[in-house]
C-alpha cells in the first residue's frame, strides 16, 4: 500500500465530507489525527481504514488499492472484515520482503572487493 495514494484518496473523502473536522466527527476522532495523515507526520492505520470503512461505507479496495468501485453498494459485514484483514496480510508480507531486500542490500554493499579477497 502506498501511503501517497491513500493520502491522496483520504484527501478526496475529507473534500466530500466538507472539510478535516466534519470528516473527523463523522467517524469519531481528532481532527488533529486527520491533519497528521495528510501531511504525513503519520502513517496511515489500519484504525483510520477500518473507520472510513465501517462507519462511512468507503470500499477497503478502491481506499488501499485504487480499484474496484469507491463506496460499498450492500453492506456484507463478514466480506468487509475479510477483504481488509486480506490486504493488510498482502501489505505486511510486502513490507517483509521489502526488509529482506533492504538487508540484502546491505550485506551486498558490505562485501567489498577487499573484504571478498580476504575471506577467500
Amino acid at each position: 500500500m502506498s501511503d501517497d495514494a491513500v493520502v491522496k484518496r483520504l484527501k478526496v473523502i475529507v473534500k466530500e465530507h466538507g472539510g478535516q473536522l466534519a470528516l473527523a466527527n463523522a467517524i469519531g476522532v481528532d481532527q488533529g489525527f486527520i491533519s497528521k495523515v495528510i501531511n504525513r507526520k503519520q502513517d496511515v492505520s489500519y484504525y483510520l481504514i477500518r473507520k472510513l470503512c465501517f462507519q462511512l461505507k468507503y470500499s477497503p479496495e478502491w481506499l488501499i488499492l485504487g480499484t474496484g468501485d469507491k463506496m460499498i453498494h450492500k453492506q456484507d459485514s463478514a466480506k468487509l472484515i475479510t477483504e481488509i484483514q486480506m490486504l493488510r496480510t498482502e501489505v505486511d508480507i510486502l513490507h517483509a520482503r521489502m526488509r529482506a531486500y533492504e538487508l540484502e542490500l546491505e550485506e551486498i554493499k558490505g562485501a567489498t572487493p577487499n573484504s571478498r579477497q580476504q575471506a577467500g
